[in-house]
């Protein structure tokens, strides 16, 4: 299993690990700092630095055959390292701020449009949630106005843990339906938005105050089906 430190603190830049185990063009590591592809949120690159000063490119993170396994996915062609060596590792972080810009702002339109979401992506500097939402028109401007308000009131934004069992009494906590939420350890992370702004069960990266997300804009929103709206965000420096 991989200690996933972006889970405490989401701004770990490099950190020093030890390798468990190799895989097809994949390294383990005892600890990491980058995230796997999973909810929505792609896998995290960067590189691995070996202990020669020779840097490795991680071209993407994924999620291993065993509970709690990380695999950093080396550039194709990269010799690997062996299992005990010592080395550090660095992530790409202007792709990964980003990314946890991003996820924020999603939480919070989940706010503005609050209606059960069957599915979400996010990319760099961009990303889609979808709702079930009857109305067949919506607006734009309106819809990017109430998101800005709530990013420049600048709510913090932190965590906190519940059983399994206490999510699974209140199920209402859920708003993505199409993404299992983060159990199977015993205890479930929550991320908060504000005193009661929002508050949701996520494995994700997110900022740590919501002015951080900057100014942001409602793109083009299509409609996916008789309900389901696509809605689309981007960052806009």
């Amino acid at each position: 299993m991989s200690q996933p430190l972006f889970i405490e603190d989401a701004y770990l830049r490099s950190c020093e690990a030890t390798v468990t185990g190799i895989t097809d063009g994949g390294v383990i590591l005892d600890r990491t700092i980058f995230y796997p592809t999973g909810g929505g949120q792609p896998g995290d690159s960067g590189a691995l630095e070996l202990a020669d000063g020779t840097r490795l490119t991680i071209v993407d993170t994924v999620k291993g055959e065993n509970p709690g396994e990380i695999i950093h996915v080396l550039e194709e062609g990269s010799p690997l390292p062996k299992v005990g060596d010592a080395l550090t590792i660095h992530i790409d972080w202007e792709v990964r701020y980003k990314r946890m810009r991003v996820h924020t702002a999603m939480h919070l339109l989940s706010v503005v449009l609050p209606y059960a979401v069957p599915g979400g992506q996010i990319a760099d500097g961009t990303g889609r949630l979808d709702f079930n939402i009857p109305e067949p028109n919506l607006d734009k401007d309106e819809i990017t106005n109430a998101l800005q308000s709530l990013v420049d009131a600048d709510h913090p934004v932190t965590q906190d843990w519940i059983t399994d069992k206490e999510l699974e009494a209140n199920p209402e906590l859920v708003k993505t339906m199409s993404v299992k939420p983060p159990m199977g350890t015993g205890r479930v992370r929550l991320v908060k938005i504000g005193e009661d702004i929002d508050l949701q069960p996520c494995g994700g990266t997110h900022v740590s105050n919501t002015a951080q997300i900057g100014r942001v804009q409602i793109g083009k929103i299509e409609k996916k089906g008789k309900l389901n709206r696509r809605v689309r965000l981007a960052l806009l420096d």
